[in-house]
């Protein structure tokens, strides 16, 4: 894959440090040694993706075809040759030879060449910021997918700790119904949580599995594979570094996609109409042509048997009537032109609601996270002391099965809280079309 002229692909595409390091990314059947942080996941991707590489080549296919247009205004020329015999009076004639040349030259067509050429070029711009979509849409696909194998870990490590906690519980209650201080149900209460927790921990292996495989299907690797990714820090996400909405959604019409498409579909659309209307419009012409030819076969290159026949001339040529065909096709591209207006209506309204979604759903994840940590740090507490508690017979079991559940669920809580505000500030970033900030901010 190659680097192309908008700018989010120059910094996105698998030129950076990991492709630049790793030339064997594409051929690779494994995953990496090490901890894989996130820029090296998504250059990896990047690197193997079929769905951004697809979408280059459809890129790149535009870009050929925009370049045709240069075709008309340069001269077209055209050779032949031939050789044959007739079969007249119930015999062949001698062999006739021939050869020629002819070339013409559009001079003058009242600007429809530029209207054409403008008009691919317009077309290839709209390709650019579908493909510059696409892959900025397959980013945040792979941060989702990495934030998520995140926060399986996390429950992994929090449904240890709390099968930890089980069965410290269940030996306190062993110790003290042996001691005669508790009753057996103690002893049964303990037991069922453990084999809760025990349950617990292979959900969290198991939702863990899925997470790694889906991240690793994105990579294009088996998903039965390992990877090891690195945490993210956790000083970032705080109300300071929030802007304004009026920011972001200044932010969002100079650099997204879709609504940068949209305006190019309209200048498309534009020069499309403005071809159709110089179609009616006269056009000059300049042509020659030079022939050559001969019908006696043993002397071919006897000069008095040759025939050279040249002309040159300039042409010029208007349509009066084609059955209304060029009437109906300027009405259509007018039509066309009016719809690509209001497409881009509806995509900018569109991608102010996508702005305007994600910075309260940012915002929302922030106060959620710091509320999930308040409730993590209460339940924690509380836990220890009830565990303390039953350790003097001043709680019992139930008491501190009921403080171990309020654990479980404010663990799971933050783990999720934590890692939905990075999707959501990915989200943010992708709803403006600013990705990149994302990357910059990860490292």
């Amino acid at each position: 894959m190659k680097i192309t002229k908008f700018s989010i692909v120059v910094a996105l595409l698998p030129t950076m440090s990991f492709a630049a390091a790793t030339d064997d990314c594409m051929s690779r059947k494994n995953v990496p040694d090490g901890v894989l942080d996130l820029q090296t996941v998504i250059e990896l991707g990047l690197c193997r993706n079929p769905e951004t590489a697809s979408a280059y080549y459809s890129l790149e296919s535009t870009r050929l075809n925009k370049n045709t247009g240069y075709a008309a205004y340069l001269p077209s020329v055209n050779a032949s040759l031939s050789a044959g015999k007739n079969y007249q009076d119930r015999d062949w004639t001698d062999w006739q030879y021939g050869a020629s040349i002819s070339a013409s030259y559009l001079i003058f067509d009242f600007g429809k060449r530029l209207a054409d050429l403008n008009q691919m070029s317009a077309v290839w711009r709209a390709a650019g910021f579908e493909y510059d979509e696409r892959v900025q849409n397959y980013i945040y696909g792979v941060i989702g997918s990495y934030y998520a194998l995140l926060n399986a870990d996390a429950d992994v490590e929090s449904a240890k700790s709390l099968q930890t906690v089980a069965q410290t519980a269940l030996d306190t209650a062993n110790k003290k119904f042996k001691a005669g201080v508790v009753a057996r149900a103690d002893v049964l209460k303990a037991e069922t949580t453990k084999a809760s927790r025990d349950l617990d921990l292979e959900r969290a292996k198991n939702n863990r599995e899925i997470a790694k495989g889906t991240l690793l299907t994105k990579l294009s690797f088996p998903a039965d594979q390992e990877i090891t990714i690195a945490d993210m820090s956790g000083d970032f996400g705080t109300p300071r570094e929030n802007r304004g909405i009026d920011e972001l959604i200044k932010i969002a019409r100079e650099r997204r996609p879709d609504l940068l498409r949209a305006s190019a579909n309209k200048d498309a659309a534009w020069h499309r109409r403005n071809s159709a209307f110089l179609k009616n419009l006269p056009s000059i012409s300049a042509s020659g042509s030079l022939s050559w030819g001969d019908n006696h076969f043993s002397d071919v290159f006897d000069p008095n048997s040759e025939r050279v026949n040249g002309t040159i001339g300039i042409r010029a040529s208007m349509p009066i009537f084609a059955g209304f065909a060029n009437m109906y096709g300027l009405r259509s591209a007018n039509a066309s032109y009016e719809g690509a207006i209001e497409n881009m209506r509806g995509v900018n309204d569109s991608a102010m609601l996508d702005v305007f979604s994600a910075y309260q759903n940012y915002k929302t994840a922030q106060t959620v996270l710091t509320q999930t940590a308040t409730l993590l740090k209460s339940a924690t507490e509380s836990e220890k002391v009830t565990a303390g508690m039953y350790r003097v017979g001043r709680a019992t079991m139930l008491d501190w099965q009921t403080a171990q559940s309020e654990l479980v669920s404010a663990q799971k809580q933050n783990n999720a809280a934590k890692y939905d505000l990075f999707t959501k500030r990915a989200a943010l970033a992708l709803a403006i079309g600013d990705i990149k900030s994302e990357l910059e901010k990860d490292k």
